[in-house]
C-alpha cells in the first residue's frame, strides 16, 4: 500500500480516488485469491464515488494483478 501522503504525488490521485486501472505509474497489484469465488469485483473507478465492477478474466485484459492470500 501506498502511504497516503505520497499517495497525489506519486499517482496523481488523491485519497479514496486512487484506482488500480488507469494509474500514469504501473504499481504491482495484488488482489486477495476470495475474490475468485466471486463473478464480478467491485473497485473505485478512480474518482471519488465512482465504482467499476468487472470480472477477474476481464481485468485481466486491462492490467496485470496476482491472486494472493492477502488477508494471513
Amino acid at each position: 500500500m501506498i502511504k497516503q501522503k505520497d499517495l497525489l504525488p506519486l499517482t496523481g490521485y488523491i485519497h479514496g480516488g486512487c484506482s488500480m486501472i488507469g494509474m500514469k505509474k504501473q504499481f504491482k497489484t495484488v488482489i486477495d485469491i476470495s475474490s475468485s469465488k466471486f463473478n464480478t469485483i467491485i473497485f473505485s473507478a478512480g474518482k471519488v464515488g465512482y465504482q467499476v465492477e468487472v470480472s477477474l478474466d476481464d481485468l485481466k485484459k486491462v492490467i496485470n494483478y496476482k491472486l494472493e492470500d492477502v488477508c494471513d
